[in-house]
């Protein structure tokens, strides 16, 4: 007999060896309560996961982990266990620096979300580019098709050269996250604008002033929300 939600093990009345049941309890415990993996993407087992570490099995998984899509892989004692999670369980993923819940058969990062599959995300997207030329577009920190954009952050991380200012926008509007940015390391802003929607998929554009960049760095933070429309 187990407990319904995480299928702890009971001990039965007048059973040998109790510790083992009680062992197996604590291990399940320890690996699906207050629980964080470190990763939702990893395809291959990892060659040398530490005693407790834990990842989300993604589709098209391999090795040890081939067949256990959607499931909580814990390494333990030299062994892999594998959960089958059920409705309302919440993880931190560690690499991407969110919390998914287990709804409607699949892990999701939504914030609200409909029968059906309608959803609302709150998005943040980081990315470093090198500087170089009289501008620099993100790849990674992209504004998707249909987003609405809340704001979009900046900082100097290297020094800047060439340039005597900088801004942040998107192509046909370089600023619009902020303009005059200081070339200086360390100099920051969070160009806040009221929502705006995307209707295109739209890399951010870091503008060079008073010349060409030739070198220095600037992070980009993107903040959003993005939808999901209904599935059925």
């Amino acid at each position: 007999m187990t407990t319904p939600n995480l299928g702890l093990p009971f001990i039965l009345q007048g059973q040998a060896q109790k510790e083992v049941t009680h062992n197996e309890a604590l291990i399940r415990l320890d690996a699906l309560v207050h629980g964080s993996v470190r990763s939702r993407t990893l395809a291959t087992p990892p060659g040398s996961p530490a005693n407790g570490e834990r990842w989300i099995v993604p589709s098209g998984a391999t090795g040890a982990w081939a067949g256990q899509t959607g499931r909580i892989a814990h390494w333990n004692v030299n062994a892999w266990a594998f959960y089958v999670p059920v409705t309302g369980w919440r993880y931190h993923v560690e690499d991407e620096r969110l919390t998914v819940v287990w709804a409607d058969g699949d892990w999701r990062d939504r914030i609200v979300g409909t029968p059906n599959g309608g959803a609302i995300r709150l998005v943040a997207l980081e990315q470093e580019l090198t500087l170089t030329g009289a501008f620099v577009d993100t790849t990674t920190a992209v504004i998707a098709d249909r987003m609405i954009v809340l704001a979009v952050a900046s900082r100097t991380t290297l020094a800047i050269t060439g340039a005597t200012s900088y801004g942040v926008g998107v192509a046909g509007n370089t600023s619009q996250f902020g303009g005059s940015l200081g070339i200086a390391l360390g100099s920051n802003n969070i160009g806040v604008i009221g929502p705006t929607a995307f209707y295109a998929n739209t890399p951010i554009r870091v503008t060079a002033a008073g010349g060409n960049f030739t070198a220095g760095r600037v992070r980009v933070v993107l903040y959003a929300l993005a939808f999901t429309a209904p599935t059925a």
